[in-house]
């Protein structure tokens, strides 16, 4: 089945649910997978307490014929959120940055509500699952897009744009934080500039603080 497909089956579900201890009626299941757990052992449970559909990607689970068998759950969750959002036609403004990220999201936020429906990334949902799943409550009402991008390590922003599609881009600052997983300064610079050359390589617009040298 590919993405399109199973965007059909998206727009006509309630929406997206990853744990099943918190399972929406009509939904899609997204069996994903983490160190200390196998979202894949749970999807007929899923189906069973009410999901339309369970995407899984291990052939095993394959056992209920409302499951829909992926190469990966991860990217397949990804890639329908990029899918969704390119059928809209607003703009998405990506705000990542060492510090500040959730204070300004929550400023900015505060400010464009005043004229547009926003939607906003709750919390700090902001990794390869968190934006995804932000960016799959988009509907007909909105006219704005905030999505917050954190990173860890190498790439991570990179992966981030390729599925938010941001028009719009803001890094707050750049300083030492996660140098354990980037190994220097410039392992952050480089990860967070990938917004910059996103942004610059799609003819979007950037805001940037002028009185900061790195930015």
């Amino acid at each position: 089945m590919n993405i399109e497909q199973i965007h059909l089956l998206f727009k006509a579900s309630t929406g997206v649910c990853t744990d099943t201890r918190n399972i929406i009626k009509n939904s899609l299941f997204f069996a994903l997978k983490g160190d200390n757990f196998n979202g894949n052992k749970f999807a007929v449970k899923a189906i069973e307490d009410g999901s339309n559909y369970a995407i899984i990607d291990e052939e095993e689970y394959n056992t209920h014929p409302n499951c829909i068998l992926v190469k990966n759950v991860l990217k397949t969750l990804q890639d329908l959120a990029n899918y969704h959002r390119l059928q809209f036609d607003i703009p998405v403004l990506g705000i990542t940055g060492s510090n500040g990220k959730t204070t300004s999201k929550e400023l900015i936020g505060a400010v464009l509500s005043k004229k547009y429906n926003l939607l906003m990334t709750k919390g700090n949902l902001n990794n390869h699952i968190g934006v995804p799943l932000t960016l799959l409550q988009l509907n007909n009402t909105h006219r704005f897009a905030i999505i917050e991008m954190g990173a860890s390590k190498p790439k991570d922003i990179k992966e981030l744009v390729e599925i938010a599609s941001p028009t719009h881009g803001i890094i707050t600052n750049i300083g030492a934080a996660h140098l354990e997983g980037f190994g220097s300064l410039m392992g952050v610079i480089n990860t967070k500039k990938e917004l910059y050359d996103y942004i610059s390589e799609t003819n979007g617009v950037l805001f940037y603080n002028n009185d900061d040298e790195i930015l």
